[in-house]
């Protein structure tokens, strides 16, 4: 049991939240408001913690839950009155760049990875397959764009063009939001909203980020020496811990791994 003695400087407390995977309403193992809303409430509220940092490992993923968090870390911000810093490890490109941009700094390694401030969507088309196969698909529908995009029949020039158009309503909603975030610090080039990514050094002169620095010895330096850390995070469930995976978190562990191998990770 720990003694607490009256009037001792125990030094300022930084609530940490680690954000790391790629962000989605799928496995345990992705980042979702849902899961997270515990976690992130905790951090605001638990011994009134001085500032918030956010450690972000992030490749992307869903962009309205990468709005929800991000809502929900500005809103508790707001309401608390508690400073958030960003801290990118090895990426927080697409998605993970908004999580960044809900902090009110955001601070790199000379190596990360940052940006990609765009929205993709990708799938496959196994028509010609099940046509080799002798297979025929059948698809009944009320309502001529019910079956937009079936990966099982040829694709329609209608059906991609409904889907740029919502993937550019997508890209007009995630740049208003780095915009109103970073605001003037951003460099004034249209090539930072086209989906590029750059290293933390170079993002740093665009100013999609802050500075260089490194979680502990910036937040001494902003807290002082005596700063004391609370750390959050999601815990891995029982059979992560042990090596076993179900189907679907061997599923999304795929997908994961994709979305990371596309800034070469």
């Amino acid at each position: 049991m720990k003694l607490k003695l009256p009037f001792v400087d125990r030094g300022p407390l930084v609530a940490v939240i680690r954000l790391n995977g790629a962000i989605g309403t799928g496995g345990r193992a992705q980042l979702n408001d849902e899961s997270l809303a515990p976690i992130i409430e905790k951090a605001f509220k638990r011994g009134k913690p001085k500032a918030v940092a956010l450690v972000i490992n992030s490749p992307g993923g869903s962009p309205v839950q990468s709005s929800l968090i991000a809502a929900r870390i500005r809103r508790l911000a707001e309401e608390k009155s508690v400073p958030v810093h960003a801290f990118v490890e090895d990426v927080a490109a697409s998605g993970g760049y908004w999580l960044a941009s809900a902090a009110d700094d955001i601070w790199v390694d000379e190596s990360s990875i940052v940006g990609s401030i765009g929205v993709i969507s990708a799938g496959f088309g196994a028509h010609v397959l099940l046509a080799r196969q002798g297979v025929e698909r059948r698809v009944y529908t009320a309502g001529k764009s019910k079956s937009m995009l079936d990966p099982f029949l040829p694709e329609k020039e209608e059906d991609v063009k409904r889907l740029k158009s919502l993937l550019d309503q997508m890209h007009e909603t995630f740049t208003a939001q780095i915009k109103s975030r970073r605001g003037d610090r951003l460099a004034d080039r249209q090539d930072l909203f086209t989906g590029e990514f750059w290293l933390g050094s170079r993002a740093v002169e665009l100013g999609l980020a802050d500075g260089v620095a490194h979680v502990v010895p910036k937040l001494k330096a902003l807290y002082g020496d005596k700063v004391r850390f609370a750390r959050y995070g999601k815990k891995r469930g029982l059979f992560q811990r042990f090596g076993a995976t179900m189907a679907q978190d061997a599923f999304d562990t795929i997908e994961e791994r994709a979305a990371y191998a596309r800034f070469g990770l």
